[in-house]
């Protein structure tokens, strides 16, 4: 084996023409990668990791990506086998990561929906909900095997796959060892700790928000997350610009426009039916309006980055059938190197047909509701729709990661082009509302696992991983973790009741409402449209509209800490005195702040664990804050600037 010094400097750069990225692991090598110990530990990690999440993500709308977790929780284990004479690889290790990364994209995609049948009484079996995970997965999977050349390789370096670049920098670290492990696991440390501050003891909140003087109900929120703020410094200041000013419009023109306006109303505004405009807080007329806009701007975004990609889709599709007739399975292309070897576009093919003639077919699949119909015209709303926004999110993930994934806005949007449909063939009733959700289900599941898909692709790519030794074990997390998901779910629903104080469930509230919305004829189209129209000013601007379509759906507390970390980069790389200084601290920064968003991950699964199995909040875990709220908020503002100072002392460091 060649000697192994660290991820090739190209790594974080375009290619020149007709140059080649040279992976830590050459194509010419055949390290052990595909066994029963890789895969075995994922799928463990799968599960523990998989109900956390779904925990997680119906008390607070959101899930974290567990891909960096697993892959520093699998190092761990790999680095105490090996103290008993049991060595690993760094293949294994990242097929495990791939496994085991599977699970919290179903658990998105399950929480974000499934919730609003049982808010309909109409609460799905386990098996039911298993078969539409399992379906939504593996669509997922095998429609983003025909994007990775384009998307992975033939864009490396526009798309920066931050989560992928942090995983495989794990990985690299960990093998290489030295100065380079040192800083990733100075980062894992300080990103824990600066998570156990904030959401375990709750010394200090885990934002801090500004309120704007003469301009009404304008707030700029900021998250003080350590993971938010490495994720900035990976991507960059272009695209932290753009988000961030996507998210200034909302907090600063949206929201204000907004309450200007409701101010000279008597009735509440749809979709709120209670409240006044000019008696809700910031906070309100952001998750009641903004939200609406921001996912008519992202679904036009997507659209229109769909469009766009066409012509690479031929390409890319046109790449897999080279694979047709040839070789497949375990019998490699004699031609193709290892490193560049994908699933064929057969068994793409093959695999997908079948799973939506049985979403077809099967009457359970959908619960048993409707007529063959329904089923076919739900079935064929599953292709269409899976198929658009996959491509659409293994973009959106390659440039803002795959927290910041919008999978909520694509999923309204194919609840929105559903429940049209069924609208236009009468089915209005709660079997053609039930039809609709399963649909937003298995979409929200195919877009979350590409996005997935996409970050461990990635950080295959990078480390010379085979691709379609890691597609096979991404089809594997899907299979094994999705019942241990399922279950959790609904033995949660069980014990808190979802809606409820202590299981919101935001997402499918959300959802249920869209769904409401269009079948009872009173969807607040307006917003919808307001957001096409921003997404098309950007277009005439010139203004990349997708990146600005997430800031403008995502809370711009989300944004800010993404924009400092990008302009930080910047700022530490143009005062570089020479372009190996300048390689240095970007280096350091980057594995620094994957780090961070490992260390913050780990222990926000943590407490989610510890929460599930206490029964509580997660809030309910620590001290409270100490002193009233502006002042917890200030202390906690100057420890996040401290933590910043400390990160820019780090990377500085020569050593």
């Amino acid at each position: 084996m060649t000697d192994k010094r660290g991820l090739d400097p190209k790594a974080y750069a375009p290619l020149e023409e007709g140059e080649q990225y040279q992976p830590y692991v050459s194509a010419s090598e055949s390290p052990a990668e595909f066994t029963l110990k890789g895969i075995g530990l994922g799928v463990l990690f799968g599960i523990i990791f998989g109900a956390a999440n779904a925990y997680l993500g119906l008390r607070a709308g959101l899930t974290i990506s567990t891909s960096i977790p697993v892959a520093v929780m699998t190092v761990a284990v790999f680095r105490a086998l090996q103290r008993t004479g049991i060595n690993s690889t760094i293949l294994e290790a990242n097929i495990a990561q791939t496994t085991g990364s599977a699970s919290s994209s179903l658990a998105s995609g399950i929480i974000f929906t499934l919730p609003a049948l049982f808010m309909w009484n109409m609460a799905p079996g386990l098996l039911q909900m298993t078969v539409l995970a399992m379906s939504g997965g593996l669509l997922g999977v095998l429609f983003m095997i025909p994007l990775r050349r384009y998307l992975i390789e033939g864009e490396h370096g526009k798309l920066p796959y931050p989560e992928g670049m942090a995983c495989a920098e794990v990985l690299v670290a960990n093998e290489v060892g030295g100065n380079r492990a040192r800083n990733i696991f100075i980062g894992i440390g300080m990103g824990a700790f600066f998570k156990f501050l904030t959401s375990w003891l709750h010394l200090i909140p885990g934002h801090a928000t500004l309120t704007i003087p003469f301009i009404k109900k304008a707030q700029v929120g900021f998250d003080l997350s350590a993971a938010l703020f490495g994720v900035g410094y990976i991507l960059g200041r272009r695209v932290a610009l753009i988000m961030v000013g996507g998210g200034l419009l909302s907090a600063l023109i949206i929201i204000p426009g907004i309450a200007y306006w409701g101010d000279a109303r008597e009735l509440p505004f749809y979709p709120e039916t209670l409240s006044l405009i000019r008696d809700m807080p910031t906070g309100d007329i952001w998750s009641r309006y903004v939200r609406y806009i921001g996912a008519g701007a992202v679904a036009a975004a997507g659209i229109i980055t769909l469009i766009r990609s066409l012509p690479v889709m031929v390409h890319s599709f046109r790449a897999s059938a080279s694979q047709l007739g040839g070789p497949t399975g375990d019998q490699p292309a004699l031609d193709v190197p290892r490193t560049r070897q994908d699933l064929s576009l057969k068994t793409v093919g093959a695999g997908a047909l079948l799973i939506v003639l049985f979403l077809g077919i099967a009457p359970w699949a959908f619960g048993n509701v409707g007529g063959m119909g329904m089923r076919i015209a739900a079935a064929l709303c599953v292709t269409v729709f899976a198929f658009f926004f996959v491509t659409v999110a293994a973009r959106i993930v390659g440039l803002v990661g795959v927290t910041s994934n919008p999978t909520s806005g694509m999923t309204i949007a194919a609840l929105l082009g559903t429940a049209t449909i069924f609208l236009l063939m009468g089915w209005t009733d709660e079997t053609g509302k039930a039809a609709t959700l399963v649909v937003g289900c298995v979409v929200a599941i195919a877009v979350s696992i590409a996005g997935d898909t996409s970050q461990d692709l990635k950080s295959g790519f990078l480390i010379g991983a085979t691709p379609k030794r890691q597609q096979r074990a991404e089809l594997i997390g899907v299979l094994t973790s999705a019942v241990f998901v399922c279950a959790a779910v609904i033995l949660l629903g069980k014990a808190f009741g979802f809606g409820s104080a202590e299981l919101p469930a935001p997402q499918a509230t959300l959802m249920r409402l869209v769904i409401d919305g269009v079948l009872d004829q009173n969807l607040p189209w307006v917003l919808v449209g307001f957001g096409v129209g921003i997404t098309l000013v950007c277009e005439l601007l010139k203004i990349p509209s997708l990146p600005f379509a997430v800031g403008v759906y995502l809370p711009v507390s989300t944004m800010t800490p993404i924009f400092l970390g990008g302009m930080l980069r910047h700022i530490m790389e143009k005062r570089a005195t020479n372009q190996q200084e300048k390689q240095d601290r970007r280096e350091r920064g980057v594995l620094l702040s994957s780090g961070f968003v490992g260390g913050e991950g780990l222990l926000g699964v943590g407490i989610a664990g510890v929460a599930f199995v206490l029964n509580r909040k997660p809030e309910g875990i620590g001290t409270g804050w100490l002193g009233p709220e502006w002042l917890a908020e200030t202390v906690g503002f100057a420890a996040f600037l401290l933590l910043a100072y400390w990160f820019v002392g780090r990377i500085r460091r020569a050593d």
